[in-house]
């Protein structure tokens, strides 16, 4: 998106890849430049990525079920949950959506270390969240502000293995919405005991989140364009039986359903405009 203008305020900002030595630790990069909205509360919803935010206008804060927090650089987890971001109706900043594999090679500890806590950037990896942070607010261009991403990130990139077959089943489970944990089990020929033993390790999550994550993480993509096909559609193309089990998973994930979700945050659907 590039300077549009929505239905109420101004919607600027850019998606983009990393560098390719940083592809399959970091997801992607999304700046966002929001001005003029009606203040309120935008959703932070769950996916199967964990969240750095650098923001550009002033702290941002979050607000969960076990206490809220401002900050200027963050660290988020992969959480089941929502989490509140309230706002005047402007908002400006980098967010870094990092894989689990990322989180290990980029903030030195797997993803279960960090669980669904949101925390500071600078008590994760010190210095480089200072530098980051200063360094991006002194940059005008998205692509200026990529760049200084990819250099730092990629600076920090360390060679650590995953157990291949804990990875396999991540991918599978996060990437297919019908996905059956027990099949997946089967095809690397573990027990679905020691898929899940292995999962809280790594993950912090289990296998069946790894699904709903999943499924719900697509979803949300589909919904944040301003026109889309019918809910129905949605459910059946994201791997949900029917459109009520979405609307379950939504309930339990974002506390409303879609509708109520598209209807009441604006910032999440301009985004996308």
């Amino acid at each position: 998106m590039d300077g549009v203008q929505a239905e109420r305020g101004i919607s600027d900002g850019v998606s983009a890849a990393p560098t390719p030595g940083l592809r399959g630790f970091v997801h992607s990069y999304d700046g966002y430049r929001l001005i003029g909205f009606e203040p309120g509360v935008h959703l932070g919803l769950p996916s199967p990525y964990l969240t750095v935010v650098l923001t550009l206008d002033g702290p941002l804060t979050v607000n969960r079920a076990s206490g809220s927090g401002s900050f200027e650089t963050l660290a988020g987890g992969i959480s089941m949950a929502a989490v509140s971001l309230p706002h005047n109706g402007n908002q400006h900043g980098v967010q870094i959506s990092l894989t689990p594999l990322g989180a290990r090679t980029l903030l030195g500890m797997p993803t279960a270390e960090l669980g669904d806590q949101v925390v500071d950037l600078y008590d994760v990896i010190g210095s480089d969240a200072t530098e980051l942070h200063e360094r991006i607010s002194d940059e005008p261009t998205w692509s200026g502000r990529f760049a200084i991403c990819d250099e730092v990130l990629a600076r920090r990139s360390a060679d650590i293995e995953v157990e291949p077959d804990v990875r396999r089943a991540w991918g599978r489970l996060v990437s297919d919405g019908a996905a059956r944990v027990s099949e997946v089990a089967e095809e690397i020929g573990w027990s679905r005991r020691r898929l899940a033993t292995r999962f809280w390790a790594e993950y912090g999550v289990s296998p069946k989140d790894a699904v709903r994550l999943g499924r719900f993480h697509e979803a949300h993509r589909l919904l944040r364009h301003p026109r889309i096909p019918t809910l129905a559609d949605i459910a059946g193309s994201c791997g949900y039986y029917d459109q009520a089990h979405m609307a379950k998973d939504w309930r339990d994930m974002a506390g409303m359903a879609p509708s109520e979700w598209r209807r009441s945050d604006a910032l999440a659907v301009a985004q996308d405009s």
